[in-house]
């Protein structure tokens, strides 16, 4: 009996994915009628396709409802949308007619670079496309759709060693502390990279990813204790090695979408940065579980205090410039977004030393900073205000306290883990908080509703 998949035509094989590519180009009926004068079904199909792609770039609800309407404005018609993590329903309105669309992505991800091209697209949309045929305009979009990553996973794994390398020093780590986590974090971010490429699940690239980060961490460690005498205590820098995976981007838009009343997009964006913290934490709970390391205090630095806040300048622009790096960032986007986080970051910190300031009141002054330099910023290189403002607050995630609440409670410390989760809950709701005040501000359209 022949085999019943080679029974199968080889097109229908490689074509039945689970999310099926949308062939934009068949929408098209009159090839040099101008947008303006398309069918509505034509027109819908550009308001969707402009939206499904500034969703794909990890933006909120907010900015690309903005994107669509924006685009639906040029071309006459009405745009109603409703928008998730993942996914679009829309309806576009014109005349007496309507045309509903259901769009939605495989995955959801970051890339800082195209949000930026798409929103100089946007941005100039009047001017370039007012005129144009819809297959010029979907000709655009397919060039920057299909516009590459700019990094490797080698340099994306070299950005979040430079990442966790200057977050474990903001934590407090010393130098075998740096060094093993710059290691492991390397090491980790470079598989997960590699398995993105491959397409793998989110659950299985973030496990195997932290796994790996922790593994790495513990060969470098044991090697630097057996040559160079390093004391036991330096083990406790092995959360630094795992911290690449905190996911900055949908923790900080979700509340901002909150904020919003975009409740569909806020809740789905927090449930699946809730997910990957869970999975990261746990599975870095059964690394430390089996290699029996414990989230310890750092040994003492022993630096004065005005040298520790000359220190954490440049560590926290290393660990801004290596996130906004791992977000598909410009060069030049991340060194901005770095110099922000430098300043707002080491405020931080200074607050909470010299204060008594509470750690969330001091995450919440030092996200209000970023948000107003990065609105200044905006104005004058036209750079996403969210592609300097998330990248620059996400080392003040504390990604410390959230292990460590899973840790207690693995162990049944339940009390204990409790107290670290409130914390960590306090200062990640103060975060967005602070960057959602410093936009009302300074943008009178995120003041209001219409």
């Amino acid at each position: 009996m022949a085999n019943s998949q080679s029974d199968t035509p080889a097109k229908f094989r490689l074509s039945q994915n689970h999310h099926m590519t949308i062939p934009w180009n068949t929408f098209i009926s009159q090839e040099k009628m101008p947008a303006k004068n398309a069918p509505l079904s034509e027109k819908a199909s550009v308001v969707g396709r402009v939206g499904i792609i500034m969703l794909s770039c990890g933006t909120g609800a907010w900015r690309v409802r903005d994107a669509m309407n924006t685009v639906a404005r040029v071309l006459g018609v009405t745009c109603s949308a409703d928008i998730g993590l993942t996914s679009i329903q829309f309806t576009c309105f014109t005349e007496g007619h309507s045309y509903s669309q259901v769009l939605s992505l495989p995955n959801t991800g970051v890339n800082t670079d195209k949000l930026n091209i798409m929103e100089g697209f946007v941005a100039n949309f009047a001017n370039d496309f007012s005129t144009t045929t819809i297959r010029t305009i979907h000709n655009q979009i397919d060039k920057i759709e299909q516009k590459p990553s700019q990094y490797s996973p080698v340099i994306s794994g070299l950005a979040a060693a430079l990442a966790c390398c200057g977050f474990i020093f903001l934590l407090g780590g010393g130098i075998p502390e740096m060094i093993c986590s710059f290691i492991g974090a390397g090491i980790g971010n470079f598989t997960r990279s590699l398995m993105g490429k491959h397409r793998t699940t989110t659950f299985a690239s973030i496990a195997i990813a932290v796994a790996i980060a922790g593994l790495a961490y513990m060969i470098a460690f044991k090697i630097f204790e057996a040559n160079f005498q390093v004391l036991a205590q330096h083990e406790a820098g092995y959360i630094g090695a795992m911290l690449f995976v905190i996911p900055g981007f949908p923790f900080i838009t979700s509340i901002l979408d909150l904020s919003k009343l975009d409740m569909r997009s806020g809740l789905e964006r927090l449930a699946y940065a809730i997910m990957i913290t869970l999975i990261a934490a746990l599975v870095g709970w059964l690394i430390a579980l089996i290699f029996h390391f414990q989230p310890a205090n750092f040994l003492p630095l022993g630096l004065s205090p005005l040298v520790l806040m000359l220190l954490r300048l440049p560590a926290s622009f290393c660990g801004v410039f290596g996130f906004s790096i791992m977000f598909n960032s410009t060069t030049r986007m991340a060194m901005v977004a770095g110099g922000i986080g430098a300043i707002a970051n080491t405020l931080r910190l200074e607050l909470v030393d010299l204060t008594t300031l509470p750690p969330a009141a001091a995450a919440f002054l030092a996200a209000l900073l970023a948000g107003l330099i990065a609105s200044v910023v905006n104005r004058f290189n036209g750079y996403p205000r969210i592609s300097l403002t998330v990248p620059s607050i996400v080392i003040m995630v504390p990604g410390l306290y959230i292990y460590r609440a899973v840790y207690n409670i693995g162990i049944n410390q339940i009390s204990i883990g409790a107290l670290w989760l409130t914390k960590a809950a306090l200062i990640i709701m103060f975060l967005p908080l602070g960057l959602f005040v410093a936009r009302a501000l300074l943008d009178r359209e995120w003041r209001h509703f219409d």
